[in-house]
């Protein structure tokens, strides 16, 4: 094949050495593997960072993606399409993506004009509905699939429906190492005459090691001569999470259980070679796993490859790997069984030197080389078929046909409006006015902010100083004694009402609703999940419907995660019932609203209805929704065709004169969240253009022409005046942008990825 190859220049896509995970490890073998079995092919790689400024990479990384930013992928599949390459091998894994269940990838994929061969590392049996949609649009957009475990392509057969002719079988490629004696390795370890049980990789809670821990006094008893290695740093993400919080627990346990003499931990990410002097030293392997849907394990191929004794957890590769006694299968979370196998294995000579032969003949067909030999197959195949499938040509998009720009996100204002108590509610021209102090409405709406930017990736550490503070805030606000939150509060820190507006508990549920179904910081979800279950009760009280919507749209996000609660259930079948018949009693020919004035918020009523009808099937109570939507969207269409919200000096009442200013940040506010949620119900992009509309309106396209946004600050005037803009930037006008462009980027990432939107938090 090395003479007859026509595949010139391969990229391979995914993390690279010296990012450190087992994606960035396989990646950099497998492009070494394939340069060196084909010379004359050119290998490059295209690398995903997870951090700022990335990593120093080797020269064959040509190309560096930026996790969370979709224009990143949008550049790199640019560069790739302008260089010639002949194939795209792309490296899958949820989690190394940005987007909702990874989806930027898809983004990066459509834009490709050559071959895409994937390799998955993760199958799923029993996906989310968004990681679901992900799968099936990356099988269409991949000209081959590689599973490198049968009971991978079965699944990816009888779940995901994959065309059985599309998937190669190519096992996980190993380092080529002799059968040699355990003995020749311990002393560079210093660990000669001793029994050696390892246990290596990345470190994190899901190893299990604690049950090796557990089970070491016991096989102690039978072989006082074995000590356990445990090798590996911990894992980049568990260490930013979490800190070294596992692995001292570990250590803990160790010396509770006196057998710290016995253990030896290497808090290292050793190197190719090093890693194989760890593994000839062992005389057994263990991989105590808690998980069983792990479909691949590059630690377990590389032992078993090497010949080591294994005793491992039945998760999914394990179990298939070890079968025919090439291995020993224990369950999970046994410390006692994991005790006895090593015990019949460290007895039974014979049948571990077996079992060491024959994983080490099965091990031949999996060294590198070979494995390089099976891609390239894969490879020219997907040639062969991009050829008849005459992947698009690289045309040059017109502006219909590309992303648009949104302004770049600025939080300097946000910043400076924010100090350790909370956000600051009014400011003179750009300067917090101390004078007017704090509100929970602002640290709630700071807080949603805060959450939404994260899911986008943009500065973790400062959003969760501010997400920190603003659910401080919201904590301290809530009085336990009447189930209400307070709204107001001096700059002294005194409360200056008994107990705030309707609208305000509902805004604070809302923001509390966030907290639990969309923040990955797990004290930030149980903060809010108990301050939500005290406050929700007084909401079915309340008479403002608005109060009510806010409440919905955290109902929503709350049952995001924790769909099964029947009293936050029963609230929302409530509340929904409560606006319908509150439309029913007011619409009329011609006004097809909630209530007789149009006033502050508005899209808000008609957001609740659309979420809810759809999050409960109720065809009809969405249709009600998006019926009420399009009705006062189409009421805030201007001559020219611009967003023009109703005007706060008088508001609307039916019959009467409609104000048309002062015009408010919020109204703009509104009508994107709810355009967008409707784009989402429907797949309608006429939604997402009206959307699109009111978006605008912060950046000139409004009656006056002016930009209400600062572009260096990221500041919001208050409000558009029949002349000018009010220059004061308040929270509630900056932080309507700020979460107006928040979630216009999300929608963006969406409609770049799939066809058609998926509903967030699904």
């Amino acid at each position: 094949m090395q003479q007859t190859s026509k595949v010139l220049k391969i990229a391979f896509v995914g993390n690279h050495l010296p990012r450190k995970c087992g994606i960035a490890t396989f990646t950099t073998d497998l492009l070494a593997a394939v340069a060196t079995a084909h010379p004359q092919t050119q290998c490059i790689a295209v690398s995903m960072n997870d951090i700022k400024g990335g990593y120093e990479y080797p020269e064959v990384v040509r190309f560096e993606i930026e996790e969370q930013d979709l224009s990143s992928y949008l550049r790199a599949a640019d560069y790739l399409n302008i260089s010639n390459v002949d194939i795209v091998c792309l490296q899958h894994e949820f989690g190394i993506f940005g987007g909702p269940a990874g989806s930027h990838i898809l983004a990066f994929l459509r834009e490709l004009r050559m071959p895409v061969v994937t390799t998955l590392h993760t199958v799923l049996r029993e996906p989310r509905t968004d990681q679901r949609r992900v799968m099936q649009e990356l099988i269409s957009l991949s000209t081959r699939l590689i599973v490198m475990t049968e009971r991978g392509r079965q699944m990816l057969e009888d779940i995901y429906h994959a065309p059985t002719t599309k998937i190669d079988l190519i096992a996980h490629g190993i380092p080529d190492v002799g059968f040699v004696d355990p003995t020749y390795f311990k002393d560079q370890f210093g660990v000669e005459g001793k029994v050696v049980l390892l246990t290596f990789g990345l470190l994190s809670p899901n190893k299990g090691i604690e049950y090796v821990l557990n089970a070491l006094p016991h096989i102690l008893e039978q072989f006082p001569e074995v000590v356990y290695i445990v090798l590996g740093a911990t894992h980049p993400n568990e260490l930013r999470e979490h800190g070294e919080a596992y692995r001292v627990s570990l250590e803990m346990l160790a010396k509770k259980n006196q057998v710290e003499k016995n253990v030896i931990f290497y808090n290292d990410f050793v190197e190719l070679e090093n890693l194989k002097e760890f593994i000839g030293a062992a005389d057994l392997y263990i991989t105590p796993y808690l998980n069983e849907a792990q479909i691949t394990s590059g630690t377990l191929a590389y032992t078993f490859g090497a010949g080591k004794a294994v005793v491992s957890t039945p998760y999914w590769h394990a179990a298939e790997l070890l079968a025919e006694d090439r291995g020993v299968l224990v369950p999970f979370a046994d410390a006692d069984a994991i005790a006895r196998e090593v015990v019949a294995l460290l007895r039974d000579d014979t049948r571990r030197h077996a079992m060491r032969k024959n994983a080490y003949r099965m091990g031949r067909e999996m060294i590198w080389s070979n494995v390089a030999q099976l891609y390239m197959r894969s490879f020219e195949l997907s040639r062969l078929q991009g050829a008849a499938l005459s992947r698009k040509s690289l045309i040059a998009k017109t502006l219909d046909k590309r992303p648009r720009e949104l302004p770049e996100l600025k939080l300097d204002h946000l910043c400076r409006m924010t100090d350790s108590t909370g956000v600051f509610q009014h400011a003179i021209f750009g300067v917090p006015n101390f004078a007017e102090g704090y509100c929970t409405d602002d640290n709630a709406r700071a807080f949603i902010l805060a959450v939404l930017l994260g899911e986008l990736g943009e500065e973790p550490e400062r959003l969760r100083g501010m997400a920190t503070t603003c659910a401080a805030f919201l904590h301290h606000a809530f009085d336990r004694s009447t189930k209400r939150f307070h709204n107001h509060m001096s700059f002294d820190r005194a409360w200056l009402d008994t107990q705030g507006s309707e609208d305000c508990q509902g805004r604070a549920l809302w923001a509390l609703g966030v907290g639990v179904g969309r923040s990955p910081i797990r004290s930030f979800q149980m903060m809010a999940g108990q301050l939500f279950a005290l406050a929700l009760p007084a909401l079915t009280d309340f008479t403002s419907p608005r109060a009510w919507a806010f409440g919905l749209i955290g109902i929503h996000e709350y049952l995001g995660r924790l769909s099964g609660d029947s009293l936050v259930n029963q609230a929302r079948d409530t509340l929904t019932c409560r606006l319908v018949e509150l439309l029913d009693r007011n619409a009329k020919p011609g006004w097809c609203w909630f209530e007789e004035e149009l006033s502050y918020d508005n899209a808000k009523l008609a957001h609740a209805l659309i979420l809810s009808g759809h999050d409960t099937g109720r065809p009809e109570i969405l249709e009600r929704g998006l019926n009420t939507l399009n009705w006062v969207n189409e009421l805030q269409i201007s001559e020219q065709g611009h967003f023009r919200p109703i005007g706060s000096n008088g508001f609307y009442h039916r019959g009467g004169m409609r104000a048309n200013f002062d015009q408010q940040p919020i109204e703009a506010q509104a009508m994107v969240q709810a355009c967008l949620e409707a784009y989402r119900a429907t797949s309608d992009m006429w939604w997402y253009e009206q959307a699109e509309r009111a978006f605008d309106w912060f950046l000139g396209w409004n009656d006056l022409g002016l930009e209400l946004y600062s572009p260096e600050t990221g500041a919001c005037g208050d409000g558009l005046h029949v002349d000018r803009v009010n220059e004061n930037q308040g929270a509630e006008s900056t932080l309507a942008f700020l979460l107006s462009l928040a979630e216009m980027r999300a929608a963006q990432n969406m409609v770049a990825s799939f066809k058609a939107p998926i509903a967030i938090g699904a």
